[in-house]
């Protein structure tokens, strides 16, 4: 038996966020199972000291928390629902899954009514902050669940993230999450769009975004991806992939809400137009690409 005061974690789901995240929780003292579809992503984790499952069931059945970090609704349905794995039935009466995945709100609900018929509560813990913000433990975690749950989890959690909140009950931290891709949709377009106008009206583009970063558009976005665009270069943070999945869950909701979004809509059909011409795996910041292109600029530095 383990003499670590702290809850015995089961990590599913080892990529660009999961790793690093189930490093700081090795490093902050939590005994730590882990499992991966890709075995070789766990090397990094097993040499410091993780244990490896051979199975996602295997890596649940001892645990006293389960964090998932999975790409989509359907990955998480496949392991947890009664028409997938069912991990659940699996896992100890009592336990916890802290799933950080970005999913739909709507399957977060199901899913968590279902984890609560085997006695396990389900706090959907999505994060921002990019994978700077994984491997610095410095995460913005957006919680949904029952309030209970959720200080249990509380942990685990902040020893991923800087800011933890808890937003209300089952699938809020997803509705937070998809507010947070819709804003984020808009302000990469809106920078995007500013340095191509500074560029073509001859003001030099890095100039202006040192000028502009003490004032009022000062953002995460402007500070850490404007360099991005400036460059035209655009290597991996967040896939284009995987935020176009997002906006699709938001535009979902919005629809079955009646709320028009036509700029999230816009970015959207950007997204899809870089997917088509092989940008997919990029960073979502590559939306610059498209905006230059649109203005007779050439390919390289602004």
């Amino acid at each position: 038996m383990s003499s670590s005061p702290h809850p015995h974690v089961a990590a599913i789901g080892l990529g660009t966020m999961g790793e690093p995240m189930a490093h700081n929780l090795l490093r902050a003292g939590f005994p730590l199972t882990v499992f991966n579809r890709t075995p070789s992503r766990a090397d990094a984790l097993v040499a410091a000291g993780a244990s490896w499952a051979p199975s996602a069931a295997a890596a649940v059945a001892q645990a006293d928390r389960v964090l998932v970090c999975l790409p989509d609704t359907p990955d998480v349905r496949s392991l947890f629902s009664a028409s997938g794995q069912n991990l659940l039935a699996q896992m100890k009466r009592g336990s916890v899954v802290v799933d950080t995945s970005t999913i739909s709100p709507r399957a977060t609900r199901e899913l968590a009514r279902e984890a609560a018929s085997f006695g396990i509560a389900w706090i959907d813990a999505p994060v921002s902050g990019g994978p700077e913000g994984a491997k610095k433990g410095t995460l913005a975690i957006m919680c949904g669940g029952e309030a209970e749950a959720f200080e249990r989890a509380l942990p685990l959690l902040r020893t991923l993230g800087q800011s933890v909140t808890y937003v209300g009950g089952p699938g809020h931290g997803q509705i937070a999450k998809a507010t947070n891709q819709v804003i984020l949709a808009g302000t990469y377009q809106a920078l995007a769009e500013a340095l191509v106008m500074a560029k073509k009206l001859g003001a030099d583009p890095s100039r202006v975004v040192q000028a502009i970063s003490g004032g009022a558009a000062r953002s995460w976005v402007l500070e850490n991806r404007g360099p991005n665009m400036l460059r035209d270069e655009y290597p991996l943070g967040f896939k284009v992939s995987l935020h176009r999945k997002d906006l699709a869950i938001a535009l979902e909701e919005a629809r079955a809400a009646a709320v028009a979004m036509p700029l999230t809509a816009l970015v959207a059909s950007q997204e899809d137009a870089l997917i088509a011409q092989g940008f997919a795996e990029e960073d979502v910041s590559a939306l610059g690409r498209l905006t230059r292109r649109a203005a007779g600029l050439p390919a390289g530095p602004l």
